[in-house]
């Protein structure tokens, strides 16, 4: 597979609904992992891609997704090449892992929120719920945004910090406007938090889960 991955798969045969994780800029595959036991009691395949794109953070090398350079916006061409790679290893995992197709989520912390979205506007027919924490929604998506019909099928969860100094909480509040001005159903919570995954957003995020992925009937 041509991302370095970790993956986190429930007891049982499966197939299995299934959440792909993507981390923020400077953190690596296993950031997201710890979370899966917690997320909806463990139910979800949780697979969580590393970004091939090495950020110096001191001894220890993180990655991102496309670069990034402070106060400029990054180059188009590199997103929309992160984002088709992105999507393409999707494909190759749910050829390798019991995934349930008709049952993915895409969610993302940071600039992996950023990518969490634009899989899922650009392609919401293949994604059944879109997950966005500390993060923001890229401007240039809406006019990237695929079919109307399966955007308004597909419900998203939105959760920010109030006190993140990262990506302030304004962003995330437009991003719930540009969610919604293309028909997507939101949620959205704001926590007392800075630019981290709250505590009480992983319950919030179980509960969203279980209500629009609910268990199949035996």
């Amino acid at each position: 597979m041509q991302l370095v991955h970790c993956a986190y798969e429930p007891a049982g045969p499966g197939p299995f609904p299934a959440i792909f994780a993507m981390h923020g800029w400077g953190s690596n595959a296993l950031d997201l992992q710890g979370l899966a036991p917690f997320i909806a009691n463990g139910r979800f395949l949780v697979i969580c891609p590393q970004g091939p794109v090495e950020v110096e953070i001191g001894a220890i090398n993180g990655y991102g997704w496309y670069p990034m350079r402070l106060g400029t916006q990054p180059d188009s061409g590199q997103v929309d090449a992160a984002v088709d790679r992105l999507n393409e290893f999707i494909d190759e995992a749910c050829a390798r892992y019991p995934v349930d197709r008709d049952r993915i989520v895409a969610a993302g912390f940071s600039q992996g929120g950023m990518m969490a979205y634009s899989l899922a506007v650009r392609w919401p027919e293949r994604f059944a719920a879109l997950v966005g924490i500390a993060t923001a929604f890229p401007e240039r998506l809406a006019g990237l945004a695929g079919d109307r019909a399966a955007l308004g099928r597909m419900p998203a969860m939105v959760q920010h910090g109030r006190a993140d100094q990262a990506i302030e909480i304004a962003r995330a509040r437009k991003s719930v406007e540009a969610l919604r001005e293309l028909g997507v159903n939101v949620t959205s919570r704001e926590y007392d938090c800075g630019h981290e995954v709250a505590a009480d957003g992983i319950r919030d995020l179980s509960r969203f889960l279980e209500e629009h992925l609910p268990r199949r009937a035996a």
